[in-house]
């Protein structure tokens, strides 16, 4: 069955990635019709969520957000379709880097670096970093259960022969490098929820106590490695623009949680500058009234 979904999607995916910018949008427009209006993809969820967050928002002002975002989102799979096709000048041109000198300065010092990202703006297009930067980088995903579907996304990707690592394997993947002394650049979107029973430290994201993914935090005080915040703003359709901020050039030296704090603090500014760029659909706070486990650390 997976093989046939594969097989009928495919093509789809293919023709809409070759379509010229202007018909492209046109097909994402589509798209955010039926997402939002027909099949209504996860209005409640993301209704719930927005509603969470932004109590002092009246509801016309959740439903604008929650339409923008919507449209971006369809924007933003869509984009990652155009992958297949896109040509590297072309990726480059709209996703740009605008402090690549200071990036550079960052990857001389010859340590590894961990770039923690969130689900904001585009994440797929991420891989356009690894086509200027000095040393490589890596991007850090999860499986797709169906197996054909994870070799596209795969294949997406690492089209430009950006190196990817399961997540499941960062880890030790990770110290096979630094104990080869090979400097990389791993970006990880760390704003996911853990499992509860995995739920080890908790703390104040966009005001409400959940429990923290805390592989990068783990990484970075363990490997010593320079931590940067990768802020991604949407400049307009198709065009994003890309900064890095410095987290810590010292992580090894860092209390406790630091790194991971201080990337909520950025990555809650965007937000609440422009909520319609983050993912949404995700049910980040679905773990805030539940039971602790024994020894969390609740911050």
């Amino acid at each position: 069955m997976h093989f046939l979904i594969y097989s009928f999607t495919y093509p789809i995916i293919l023709g809409i990635s070759k379509l010229p910018w202007r018909l492209f949008y046109a097909v994402s427009d589509c798209v955010y019709c039926i997402a939002y209006y027909l099949i209504r993809y996860r209005r409640k969820t993301v209704t719930r969520n927005l509603t969470l967050v932004f109590p002092e928002k009246s509801e016309k002002e959740i439903r604008r957000i929650r339409k923008a975002f919507y449209k971006h989102m369809c924007d933003m799979f869509l984009e990652m379709t155009k992958s297949l096709s896109i040509s590297r000048e072309e990726l480059i041109k709209r996703y740009k880097v605008v402090n690549l000198e200071e990036f550079h300065e960052f990857e001389k010092k010859n340590k590894s670096i961990i770039v923690l990202m969130g689900h904001y703006g585009s994440f797929e297009w991420s891989n356009a970093i690894d086509l200027v930067s000095i040393h490589p980088c890596v991007g850090i995903y999860k499986q797709i259960k169906n197996k054909y579907f994870d070799r596209l996304a795969h294949r997406i990707r690492g089209r430009f022969n950006s190196r990817l690592i399961a997540s499941h394997k960062v880890a030790r993947q990770i110290i096979k490098d630094k104990q080869k002394d090979t400097v990389c650049a791993y970006g990880m979107i760390s704003d996911q929820s853990p499992k509860i029973y995995n739920a080890k430290y908790w703390t104040d994201f966009m005001g409400i106590n959940v429990p923290i993914f805390l592989g990068g935090e783990f990484l970075a005080q363990r490997l010593d490695v320079i931590v940067l915040y990768l802020q991604v703003k949407k400049v307009k359709r198709g065009h994003y623009e890309v900064k890095f901020i410095p987290i810590s050039e010292n992580s090894k030296e860092e209390e406790k949680f630091y790194c991971i704090k201080k990337y909520l603090r950025l990555l809650e500014e965007q937000i609440k500058e422009e909520p319609q760029y983050y993912l949404w659909t995700h049910k980040r706070w679905k773990h805030r009234n539940a039971t602790k486990p024994e020894g969390a650390i609740v911050d």
